[in-house]
């Protein structure tokens, strides 16, 4: 299945599975907790090195969405209209994958999504965490909101990380970075891209709160779907979640994060375009993991 973004690819050393699984692995490494030592500071150039190449993926997709966020409103009434008209209108939005597997997906077909889907799972939790830091105090207060609903609000049975991961081995999946098409790598990297640099924050606040927004019918198709093959209600829930209270979350982010940090008489313009672009941003990283695997379903 082509793409509209296939010339632009053509061109660009970060779109393909050698970078994106080194990217992949080096977050992985950057991120979990570790201690002192000796290999901290030998890792130094290491890091910086792929801090660069980061960069240049970041880069490399502001410039393909560049102008169209440039056409976004940066008042925050027309902002919102905008933001929000993204659920219809957005890149990959309402995609026919979504349709088939609804239809005509077999236990085979739903696994392959689901473990392309999981390998791709930056963390929700762990990125809003990163991004409040510093923020003004309006929009960091919804994320601390919006980070205890996916700790469970203290209950561990309901945070989110662990519903996933209740159907991943459920289901038997081997979700794993070196068999993970690259769309999937990217879209999580540059996720944790966006949301560990500060310099991209405010793009960040906005393709998190993209994927509030344009969540709940993704995962309302993927129950319907689970529910067509047999699958109950347990195995479900983090989807039947997500497809209810994400609606909730995605109008309180609109309203708390997005609107105050507009309202800025100094800095709201330039908010708006970096969440304009950090939206399109994290929806083309969607769309291409849904065209490819439509291609790995074989979907016409």
């Amino acid at each position: 299945m082509a793409t509209r973004f296939r010339s632009t690819l053509s061109g660009s050393q970060f779109f393909n599975d050698v970078f994106q699984r080194a990217l992949s692995h080096w977050n992985h490494e950057r991120l979990a907790p570790a201690f002192p030592g000796a290999a901290a500071a030998s890792r130094i150039d290491r890091d910086a090195r792929m801090m660069r190449l980061e960069l240049g993926f970041l880069e490399d997709l502001r410039a393909e969405i560049a102008d169209e966020a440039a056409a976004a409103p940066t008042d925050p009434d027309g902002f919102i209209a905008w933001f929000e008209g993204l659920e219809k209108t957005g890149p990959g939005q309402h995609h026919p994958l979504f349709h088939w597997l609804e239809a005509e997906a077999t236990l085979d077909d739903l696994k392959l999504f689901l473990t392309q889907e999981a390998a791709g799972e930056a963390g929700f939790d762990d990125l809003v965490a990163m991004t409040q830091v510093r923020l003004p105090d309006r929009p960091k207060m919804e994320l601390a909101r919006n980070y205890w609903d996916e700790m469970g609000r203290g209950n561990p049975k309901g945070m989110h990380g662990p519903m996933l991961h209740y159907v991943v081995e459920a289901l038997g999946l081997k979700p794993a970075i070196d068999v993970t098409c690259w769309e999937s790598l990217a879209l999580a990297n540059a996720m944790t891209a966006m949301a560990s640099k500060r310099s991209y924050a405010w793009h960040s606040v906005g393709a998190l709160g993209v994927i509030e927004l344009t969540a709940p019918a993704r995962s309302a198709a993927t129950s319907r779907t689970m529910r067509r093959l047999g699958f109950d209600a347990k195995l479900r829930r983090y989807f039947d979640l997500h497809a209810v209270l994400d609606i909730k979350h995605s109008e309180e982010w609109n309203r708390e994060a997005i609107r105050p940090a507009i309202e800025d008489e100094a800095e709201g313009p330039a908010r708006a375009r970096a969440m304009a672009e950090g939206a399109l941003m994290r929806l083309t990283c969607g769309e291409r993991c849904f065209n490819r695997y439509s291609e790995l379903l074989g979907i016409a």
